[in-house]
Order: structure tokens, then sequence, then C-alpha cells
């Protein structure tokens, strides 16, 4: 039989189910796939791999993907072959080997979910999101929610980040601010939505369309951490057209494939500060004439941003 295109849109022990035009298909790997299936250590996966060859990512197969399929009898089939991809989203998977773990896969952009109350925007997590969107060709949106739990004092996350030149939606689930602003945003685009646990990402999918996203739980009073609603990737239909991929919540997010050298290129508004280094390897951290660090002294770059970097950068150094 001959292979049908398809995406795949959700992902369950192995078995993925991709949309073609004939209907959906629970489709299982080829075996030549498999066998280079090796799964990382991970505290959520009580299931492993036995490893019979070395690959570079932990899923050959994500969500999003343009995959081929042959259909079989009653509604299953078996993927054949993986389609190039045009953008992803991905990380360091966690675990002993270096190995790369695609989250989500030809998406549009990139929509950053945090919250400015319960719990805190964790800056460095959100940095993170945006340079892997950028080294993964996603277009990052910022979606600042809860802002009815907003307070004076609070940080001005929002007026951070459109200084830096991103578009930044602050939302509420609860009045219903920048809900329409968002299902225009993801109107007829493929969307992939990411951020921590508790940052309300379900509830807005709710809010834009009810019954699109899965039940809501609330932050734990004692840690002040967000609790998973959403437990693994899938993909949604808009009513009002576009796809949106859900992940869960993220708590850490290590960069896949960026180095120390590239890393200033991938932060947007330091881009036009990187030439006129006194040093042509400069790290752009402790040399003397560095346009970059004249740049944030002088508040062309915001010190949040800079310090992002320079962590990220230590980081990357240390690998």
């Amino acid at each position: 039989m001959k292979p049908t295109e398809g995406i795949v849109i959700r992902e369950h022990r192995g078995v993925f189910d991709v949309e073609t035009r004939h209907g959906i298909f629970a489709c299982a790997l080829r075996s030549r796939m498999k066998k280079a299936l090796i799964y990382p250590e991970r505290d959520d996966q009580h299931h492993s791999v036995e490893q019979v060859g070395r690959i570079d990512a932990v899923n050959p197969v994500a969500i999003g993907d343009r995959v081929r399929v042959v259909e079989d009898q009653g509604e299953t089939g078996a993927i054949e072959e993986v389609l190039p991809r045009r953008s992803k989203l991905s990380r360091l998977a966690p675990g002993k080997r270096r190995m790369e773990q695609i989250m989500i896969a030809n998406a549009d952009h990139l929509v950053a979910v945090f919250s400015v109350r319960d719990p805190r925007p964790n800056q460095q997590l959100l940095d993170r999101l945006l340079v892997a969107a950028e080294a993964g060709n996603l277009a990052p949106v910022i979606c600042l929610n809860k802002i009815d739990l907003s307070k004076d004092g609070d940080p001005d996350i929002a007026a951070i980040y459109e200084r830096c030149g991103f578009r930044v939606i602050p939302a509420s689930a609860v009045t219903g601010e920048g809900v329409d602003l968002l299902k225009a945003t993801l109107r007829n685009r493929v969307s992939a939505i990411a951020g921590p646990s508790g940052a309300g990402k379900t509830s807005l999918l709710n809010a834009m369309q009810p019954g699109l996203g899965l039940r809501v739980r609330e932050v734990n009073r004692t840690t002040g951490r967000g609790r998973h609603t959403t437990t693994y990737l899938a993909a949604h239909r808009l009513d009002a057209g576009g796809l949106v991929i859900d992940s869960p919540g993220i708590r850490e997010f290590s960069l896949w494939d960026v180095s120390p050298r590239e890393l200033p290129e991938l932060f947007p508004e330091m881009r036009g500060h990187l030439a006129g280094c006194r040093f042509h390897d400069c790290t752009h951290v402790h040399e003397p004439d560095c346009t970059l660090r004249a740049a944030v002294a002088a508040g062309d770059v915001t010190r949040e941003r800079y310090d992002s970097y320079v962590a990220l950068r230590k980081e990357l150094d240390g690998r």
C-alpha cells in the first residue's frame, strides 16, 4: 500500500496518533526506527528501551512531525518516515547520556505562557525557552497570564521583554482580558504552547475554546509550585482554524546544540552590540572594552537579560 502523509498529534507509550486525510490512525514505528530508540533516565518514565543503536535524539518522532505512514485495517498503521522539519523546540534530555529531546516539531511560533503571580515568573526559564525558540526557527510570543493577580510593586515583566522586541500578550483566563487577542494569534497557525506548571496554560485554552484544555489544578499553596494539568504532549484543532500543541509544565530546560559563541546572537536585543569589542573572541562576560557590557552599563540592554545570558554562557562553557 502506498504511504500517506500525515501529522503526529499524540503519543502514548510508543503509539502515535497520526492525522491523515483519511482520518486518525494509531501508528507504531517500523522496527528499523525502533532499533535506534534509546530512552534516557527520566523521573516520570517507568519503561525503557534496551540500547541497540546510538542516535542523537531520544525521540525519533515528535508531536507535530510530518510523517509518511502505511495504513492498515481498523484505523491502525505504521510510520515509515519522518519528513524534514522546518522548526523544532528541543532541549537536552534528562539523564546521563547527552541526547536531544525534541518536544515539538513544525510549529510556526512558540507561545511561552508565564503567570505574573502564583507562581511568580521564572525569568531565567523564560529566557531559556526564548533562546531555544530562536535556535529552533520558532517565532517567540510571550503570554503573561493571571494579570488579574498583579499588584503594585510587581516587576514589569511585560516592559522588560517588549523593550527587547518581543511580542507580549497580557491575559487573564479569569477576567477574559487578552483571550481574544491570544485566540487571534493562534488562528490558522501551528502553535507550540509551553511554560511552567501552574502558569495557567490549560485555563487559557479552555477560555479560548471550552473543552480544549484538560482539567485545571490550582497552585500548591505550600510549595508555591504549579501542579501538572497536561501530563503529555498533544495537538488540538481550533474551531477557528489552526493547531495548538500543548505541553506539560516545564520545571527544567537545558539548551541543546547551542554553542557558547552563538549564544549572544540568540538574544535579539544583543545582536547590534556584538561588533567592536577589543578581542575578536570576546565572551562578553569579563573582558575590557566589550561593546555588549558597555551597552548594559548605558541601559541599552537590560541587566536582567544580560544576567540570564551570563548564567547560560557559564553553563554552556562548563559542558
